[in-house]
């Protein structure tokens, strides 16, 4: 039959919208979804008159009795007539499983069981009783203010001995000589590893700064804005160019290494030499110390600007040590000299001394464990007899957590290894001594795992 032909039909229907009367009836093409009603089959009217007139009375729809008892009997007999009942509540036989403070007991399980592994891991770690491997450094120069190595992530320890700079890879020890000054008068005075451990900078007693290629051994560029020592050297975090420097002549330069005027910004705020230089984790910070007891805090936006975001005056010697903590955003510690012999604990956001600990000792270097929230401590000269060691502080309490004794000699230079494991010293005494310090816990009697093999015996850089 050809649709045109085909008789129109409209579609009767008894549904109906829940406010429409019952005695109004119509038809419809598109009657709606149940759940959404059509709005044409809405009486607006009406169910605006059932908000306003709340007095008005409407019929109410009521089911006949003949009609509820056939639905009562379609529910509560079966086909053949039999009485069931469609839902049935039946209790079940008694369980031997827990009472209804099932949830309860698991919660106080739970809480017992996180705080016996709060109580386990807050033990406080057994520390190496010796070191895992010792070097003979040679001409290595005793001046609290050099820093004279640093442990690249390319696991290449950088090491000056006098005149010449050498590069010993850990995994098999073999050792490269990067350079070597000619003349007596100079030597480099600091190391400082790029992150991707491809350059070297390393900062002389005559005032050159140089950026040297590892792979190659070749000298990539000379950095020119000092006249006198430079001793210290740090590396921003955020821009894998810039290099910030340190300077006996009291300045602070920036570097940019790509472009041909390297230098773009000098900063003049310290009275004594710069001693020490570290860019903040996120590398929006820079933290300097000075030989005259002063810690500078600077933003890296206000870099051309020669006033600080902070002045630190508590310390009462030279600071060379500085750190930032892994675990907090803004958190600073930094070490005094000699004459202070103190650890303080810096929150650089408000500006204020968090913790302050007497170490007794002069503290020539800082190293932040990432596994836990404890920080190792290097210190030389002690006017109580207390330096020349190692001390490991459990962070925020600063509670000594143990020593290691090295030798007799003082601590010059600290300096962590990638898998942040591991701590080289070097020592007055011409050596280079490696530490498990941040390794696993142990027991009482444990030695390293390589201390069997290595470290009564001593290897030689040269």
């Amino acid at each position: 039959m050809n649709s045109s032909t085909r008789p129109s039909r409209l579609v009767e229907t008894d549904w109906y919208s829940p406010i429409r009367p019952l005695s109004n009836s119509s038809a419809f093409n598109s009657p709606g979804d149940r759940f959404i009603p059509n709005r044409s089959l809405m009486n607006l009217d009406q169910a605006h008159g059932l908000l306003t007139h709340t007095t008005k009375h409407y019929h109410k729809f009521t089911i006949p009795d003949e009609y509820r008892k056939k639905i009562e009997e379609k529910l509560t007999l079966d086909s053949e007539g039999r009485p069931f009942r469609m839902l049935v509540f039946r209790g079940t036989q008694k369980s031997s499983r827990k009472s209804n403070r099932l949830i309860d007991e698991l919660r106080k399980e739970d809480a017992e069981a996180l705080r016996n592994s709060v109580t386990k891991t807050s033990r406080p770690r057994r520390l190496p009783k010796r070191e895992a491997r010792i070097l003979d450094a040679p001409y290595l120069m005793e001046d609290y203010y050099s820093k004279v190595i640093d442990w690249g992530r390319n696991n290449v320890l950088a090491v000056a001995l006098g005149p010449v700079l050498f590069l010993w890879k850990w995994e098999n020890g073999k050792v490269k000589k990067l350079l070597q000054v000619p003349g007596e008068d100079d030597y480099p005075a600091s190391v400082s590893w790029s992150h991707d451990a491809k350059t070297l900078a390393v900062g002389y007693m005559d005032s050159k700064l140089q950026l040297w290629d590892a792979e190659t051994s070749k000298l990539v560029r000379n950095l020119e804005g000092h006249h006198r020592r430079v001793a210290t050297s740090s590396w921003n975090h955020w821009n894998s160019h810039i290099l910030t420097s340190g300077s006996k002549e009291k300045s602070i330069i920036n570097h940019h290494v790509r472009v041909s005027n390297n230098v773009t910004s000098r900063i003049k705020a310290h009275s004594g030499e710069v001693c020490g230089l570290k860019w903040s984790n996120e590398g929006n910070l820079l933290a300097s110390g000075g030989d005259h007891n002063v810690v500078h805090i600077w933003e890296r936006s206000k870099m051309s600007s020669s006033k600080s975001l902070h002045r630190f005056t508590d310390h009462c010697g030279g600071v060379k040590a500085l750190a930032w903590s892994p675990h907090q955003v803004n958190v600073l510690a930094s070490g005094g000299g000699k004459e202070d012999g103190c650890i303080k604990i810096w929150n650089v956001q408000k500006g204020t001394c968090i913790h302050s600990v007497d170490a007794k000792a002069q503290i020539c270097g800082l190293e932040w464990n990432r596994h836990h929230k404890e920080i190792l401590s290097g210190h030389g000269f002690s006017a109580s007899g207390d330096g020349n060691k190692l001390c490991l502080w459990k962070y925020p309490n600063m509670t000594k957590v143990g020593e290691l004794q090295s030798s007799n000699s003082r601590i010059l230079d600290l300096s962590q290894s990638p898998d942040v494991v591991t701590v080289a010293t070097a020592g007055a005494d011409e050596t280079i001594r490696f530490w498990e310090a941040f390794g696993p816990s142990g027991d009482e009697d444990s030695v390293s795992h390589l201390a069997g093999l290595v470290s009564l015996k001593t290897s030689v850089i040269r």
